[in-house]
């Protein structure tokens, strides 16, 4: 099967206020790099990837710091308040870059997630060429899941079996992303991930099963984790092993 090129948008313009402190969680030590470093390393280790761009805040003078900010394949926009305005502040530098005739597939990755794998972005890339719609990762719910009423009171539980959490990186054409985007201005919705977006257009993207490891840094306990995780993986690739996680 041949594997489509893609462009890759991190929105990467937050502060981190939930997680406290005062360096935005992007730009947290981890393992020897920040987060967002280890975010963009698998896609750029990646040969389908045609490029990059960071959607920043336009005050931010921490990322020309890093070392990957110097690969020419790296861009920069000027990132907004909400996480939707930052991918569309990346849709539109990407469109100028690979010219406004181009409808390139593009990824969409959290700053915050620095555990996704070349596997992971693999399987993505499979699903992206049998599907025009296309896909993101997700992982199964394993926890019984309740419903409460406004005091609190549990009103039911809930069939797991159809629920996944979603994931990232998600991947769907150009032009469609920032369609569902502008849509969802114009209602005034305020859309929490890209695929939330593109479904309000009837879209059925695919969903494909990725690890419960790749998460979302939003806690300290989270940025240990990730550390351990890390570190296992490295281990195993000094044996020579295929990581799990």
């Amino acid at each position: 099967m041949s594997l489509p090129g893609y462009w890759l948008v991190v929105p990467a313009a937050g502060r981190g206020t939930r997680y406290g402190g005062g360096t935005p969680k992007q730009y947290l030590a981890l393992a020897g790099a920040t987060v967002l470093e280890h975010a963009l390393a698998p896609f750029l280790a990646d040969p389908h990837l045609a490029g990059v761009v960071v959607a920043i805040d336009p005050a931010d003078r921490r990322f020309a710091s890093l070392a990957v900010a110097r690969d020419p394949r790296v861009h920069t926009a000027p990132g907004g308040a909400a996480r939707a305005d930052s991918v569309e502040a990346g849709l539109g530098a990407v469109e100028a870059l690979a010219g406004a005739a181009a409808d390139p597939w593009v990824m969409v990755h959290d700053a915050a997630r620095p555990l996704v794998t070349p596997v992971e972005i693999h399987l993505l890339l499979e699903a992206l060429a049998a599907s025009a719609d296309g896909a993101l990762l997700g992982s199964p719910v394993i926890d019984t899941i309740k419903r409460v009423d406004a005091g609190g009171r549990v009103e039911a539980t809930v069939d797991r079996s159809v629920l996944w959490r979603a994931l990232t990186p998600q991947a769907f054409r150009l032009r469609t992303l920032r369609r569902a985007l502008a849509a969802a201005r114009a209602e005034g919705r305020v859309p929490t991930d890209e695929a939330s977006a593109v479904e309000a257009l009837g879209i059925r993207p695919s969903l494909v099963p990725g690890s419960a490891a790749n998460l979302k840094i939003t806690t300290p306990g989270d940025l240990s984790l990730a550390e351990f995780l890390l570190g296992e993986r490295r281990e195993v690739l000094a044996r020579g092993a295929e990581p799990r996680a």
